[in-house]
């Protein structure tokens, strides 16, 4: 039923107005504070009212994650997160049990990526960075990264075979920045979860028009429910999105609220 309610919502078909464009959002958790507060039903119930059609998820345990792919395969995009408590976000690149973690995780085979992931520059070469970079080339995974422009272009160039999503654009990095690094690097794509400076006040940044404009293939749109208030406030967000979706071309509009997912994660 649930997935029925996702994939026959009316969104389905977009239409003119920006309102109407499904979207493929790509950043959720569904963290362990999560599941108290909100039933995978639930969860996926206010997906499904905010016009999400399909999303990453990623989670603090994994567990989260596989709760809703269990109860939605059509509609979850599962990444692995390296985490199996918060504890593990500052120490995890050096810590060999979340290799192990992340190993034996992967044997399920239904991972499309591993992330997202917070990271410092200086460890970016860390042994179970390493390590997590070899499986995702091995798999063809995606690499969900959390960091600063200096760090993520220091993954880029340390492990360019494997294609990397790009969290938050960096979460404060201008959007020259960002088209600096796009132009360089085709394995990078960005997702914009909590880039309010994208259109302030509701009015698209021309510099950031211009970059999707230029790069239509490399943006995906995203939420963060980091917190689990933020699952109220999922339907307002894509609101918001879609508000300056509205004010760019209907065909680059369409890649980047769900065509671009879509393609990169297409259905199995």
């Amino acid at each position: 039923m649930v997935v029925a309610l996702l994939l026959t919502s009316g969104l389905g078909t977009p239409g003119t107005d920006a309102a109407d464009l499904p979207i493929f959002d790509a950043h959720i958790h569904y963290s362990r504070p999560d599941w108290d507060a909100y039933t995978p039903e639930r969860a996926l119930s206010l997906l499904a009212q905010a016009g999400v059609r399909r999303a990453i998820v990623s989670s603090t345990p994994d567990d989260g994650t596989l709760k809703l792919y269990e109860k939605s395969p059509a509609s979850i995009v599962p990444f692995l997160r390296p985490y199996r408590t918060r504890e593990d976000m500052s120490g995890w690149p050096r810590d060999p049990a979340v290799q192990t973690y992340v190993e034996e995780r992967l044997k399920r085979g239904i991972y499309r990526g591993i992330g997202e992931f917070h990271l410092s520059a200086s460890d970016a070469d860390a042994p179970v960075v390493r390590r997590v970079a070899e499986l995702a080339k091995r798999d063809g995974l995606f690499l969900q990264a959390h960091v600063d422009d200096v760090t993520v272009e220091k993954l880029l160039t340390l492990y360019s075979d494997v294609r990397i999503l790009w969290a938050h654009a960096g979460m404060s990095a201008s959007a020259a920045t960002v088209g600096r690094l796009l132009d360089r690097y085709p394995k990078l794509w960005v997702e914009l979860a909590l880039r309010s400076d994208v259109a302030p006040a509701g009015t698209l940044a021309p510099d950031w028009r211009e970059l999707f404009l230029r790069h239509p293939d490399r943006f995906l749109v995203g939420t963060d429910t980091w917190v689990t208030s933020r699952w109220e406030q999922i339907r307002d967000s894509m609101r918001a999105v879609q508000d300056w979706l509205g004010q760019l071309p209907p065909a680059v509009a369409e890649q980047i609220a769900h065509g671009n997912g879509e393609r990169l994660f297409p259905s199995r």
